[in-house]
């Protein structure tokens, strides 16, 4: 049997960008994707803190060190600028497997500069200031 676990989670991240006309999916730095294990075009799910909307898209990267979470295309009728975010990606294990598992999550702070948290994940002091 399987059974679908949390995979990624980068919690408080603060939405720095709008593309209303872009084609679609959820812009986030490429350095916060790297250190979660989340994959350009992995789908996600995506709360706003701010509102309550829960919707899902598709991940692609923004530049390295950018700080940027970008929403684009109708995922951006579903925030403002300033409004922290839940990202999360989930993945499919067997139940054995399950019981081991531990999701990667970073808790982000001052516009997804500063690393609050990191679980599971090794982070450098500062990783993510300004590259």
């Amino acid at each position: 049997m399987q059974v679908t676990l949390l995979k990624s989670k980068l919690l408080r991240a603060e939405v720095t960008d709008s593309a209303l006309h872009y084609e679609g999916s959820l812009a986030i730095d490429a350095a916060l994707m790297e250190q979660v294990g989340l994959v350009a075009y992995e789908k996600i799910l995506v709360a706003n803190i701010a509102n309550g909307e829960r919707f899902e898209t598709y991940a692609i990267e923004a530049p390295k060190g950018s700080h940027i979470i970008s929403l684009n295309g109708a995922a951006a009728h579903k925030g403002e600028l300033g409004d922290l975010l839940v990202i999360m990606s989930f993945a499919q294990f067997e139940a054995e497997e399950a019981k081991a598992w531990k999701p990667k999550v970073l808790v982000l702070a001052d516009r997804n500069k500063r690393v609050v948290r990191a679980d599971n994940i090794l982070v450098a002091e500062n990783a993510f200031y300004d590259c």
